[in-house]
């Protein structure tokens, strides 16, 4: 799916990857790939923007600034002022290395805190 309009804090056209402030347009909340995958296919549709790095077994959902800073999961860390995230090119939406698994547009990029945090404790569950 290709982005027509980017949003502010995104370079529409940058090829490059970008280092991007947590906090202002949003919260990062990172995962390990293995459970980052059981929450992705438990929240399926209702799922914002993701963002995969291959190399570091790491995903990253956004979330409204200031969400979820309050959340005590296991393996999950919200990033949120103070912190930097990693994003890739709005195109580069495979592997390897950073992209976006689950790619972004302008107007649904955020994922629901509550349904994110729902899927991640359920993850979580020993099998």
């Amino acid at each position: 799916m290709m982005v027509s309009r980017a949003p502010r804090w995104m370079c529409a056209y940058s090829p490059e990857v970008r280092t991007v402030p947590a906090g202002r347009w949003w919260n990062a909340v990172r995962v390990p790939v293995a459970l980052g995958a059981r929450a992705l296919a438990s929240l399926g549709d209702e799922s914002g923007a993701v963002i995969k790095d291959g190399y570091g077994g790491i995903m990253y959902w956004l979330v409204p600034p200031g969400d979820a800073s309050a959340w005590h999961l296991p393996d999950v860390q919200v990033l949120g002022r103070g912190s930097h995230v990693a994003v890739p090119p709005l195109r580069r939406t495979a592997g390897p290395g950073l992209y976006w698994c689950v790619p972004l547009t302008h107007d649904t990029y955020w994922t629901n805190t509550a349904r994110l945090h729902r899927a991640l404790t359920t993850a979580s569950a020993p099998l």
